[in-house]
């Protein structure tokens, strides 16, 4: 018997229901690298293993990592006993088939480290908060749209598979959960720009979300580069859409060149 630790934000998955489900959506072919981030106590990697020979398990809590490598044999289930936040990716190769339930204490700065594996990775199938996922789909002009939403948008095409209740796991999170796949967009598709500004610039803007660009901005966007970009300075960071803040990165990137 595993008793959740609270410190892993573990909430195992029980309901076959919402496995079957899962294991649908991501349709898993025996030729797929996939990989598994917090397999717990199995719930879909038995499932997986069923439809997969082989397997990547990404697990930081030793206990479990020894209950898998009792379980199935390392030619089926290779676990890779690590912080999932720490994890080269790129060393399992490329087209990379990532899923999980991710434990949500990590699930937004695991996103931002994986956007660093997008050129590996097929795509992605994540339970998460539902929040998470309200987040990462928002639209512009939306409570819900900020930093997450423009920084995965950008990179990702989104799209939100199914709703998750509490009563799913044990023990029962406080939260309701939703599963989301994210696909990396093509490079055709992403606009070149300096990364490390283009995140300088949306987190600064979303630095203060009640002020307006103006404020939060000022310090790297002068009045005269809002006007000759169309973008109105009384604005707050959210009324702005992925393309506005490439736009103004562009335009930062050449002022300085």
């Amino acid at each position: 018997m595993h008793t959740p630790r609270k410190r892993f934000g573990q909430n195992f998955l029980i309901d076959d229901g919402i496995i079957h489900a899962i294991v649908n959506a991501i349709h898993p072919q025996p030729t797929d690298i996939v990989v598994e981030i917090g397999p717990g106590l199995g719930a879909l990697t038995q499932p997986l293993l069923e439809r997969l020979p082989h397997l990547y398990a990404i697990e930081l809590d030793r206990d479990i990592v020894a209950r898998l490598q009792r379980r199935w044999p390392a030619e089926r289930l290779t676990v890779h006993s690590c912080d999932a936040l720490k994890f080269d990716f790129a060393q399992l190769g490329h087209d990379l088939r990532i899923v999980g339930n991710l434990p949500y204490n990590i699930s937004t700065p695991l996103l931002f480290h994986l956007m660093d594996f997008a050129a590996h990775i097929r795509d992605m199938t994540f339970m998460l908060q539902k929040e998470v996922v309200e987040r990462m789909v928002a639209e512009p002009s939306t409570p819900d749209f900020g930093r997450l939403s423009i920084m995965l948008q950008r990179r990702f095409h989104l799209e939100w598979l199914l709703d998750v209740p509490p009563t799913a796991f044990d023990p029962p999170p406080k939260v309701d959960s939703a599963v989301v796949r994210l696909i990396p967009k093509a490079p055709a598709e992403i606009v070149t720009l300096d990364e490390a500004l283009f995140s300088r610039v949306v987190a600064t803007a979303f630095s203060q979300r009640r002020k307006t660009l103006r404020n939060t901005l000022g310090s790297l966007v002068k009045p005269e580069d809002f006007t000759m970009l169309g973008i109105d300075a009384g604005l707050r960071a959210e009324a702005l859409a992925v393309a506005d803040y490439e736009a103004l990165t562009l335009h930062l990137s050449k002022r300085s060149d």
